[in-house]
């Protein structure tokens, strides 16, 4: 199966378990995901990720999504650039998401990061998803 946007396909993934109650998920694994993935976690929006590979297949991230109270953590993860039309960000133009309660995922010189992270090196970059 060929998917022409990987990070679109994780978000589809994750947002199809959670609407489930599923407690884990599995994805394609690449690096691009991977610190998407470390955002998630360093915020705390997942519980963790590890790698699985068997033998003759791709690896695979599996992700362990979190819960509280029996809802989701992650109401919302939507994708904002797209392969058909790039959203790039200076950082004073960053707005924050829900008042603050959501992040911003950016892809900036300085790698992937939060808005807050992104905030604090002060560099803008492309918008790659907003979580909430």
């Amino acid at each position: 199966m060929m998917i022409n946007d990987p990070l679109s396909d994780m978000i589809a993934r994750i947002k199809n378990a959670a609407t489930r109650k599923r407690s884990k998920v599995l994805t394609p694994a690449s690096r691009l995901r991977q610190r998407v993935l470390d955002v998630l976690k360093d915020e705390g929006y997942i519980r963790g990720y590890s790698l699985v590979q068997n033998p003759g297949e791709f690896p695979q991230f599996e992700i362990e999504l979190k819960y509280f109270d029996g809802q989701p953590v992650i109401a919302e993860i939507s994708r904002v650039s797209k392969p058909g039309r790039r959203v790039y960000s200076a950082i004073t133009d960053l707005k924050p998401i829900k008042n603050g309660l959501g992040i911003s995922i950016l892809s900036t010189s300085k790698g992937v990061m939060s808005d807050t992270a992104a905030r604090d090196a002060n560099v803008g970059g492309e918008v790659l998803c907003r979580v909430y």
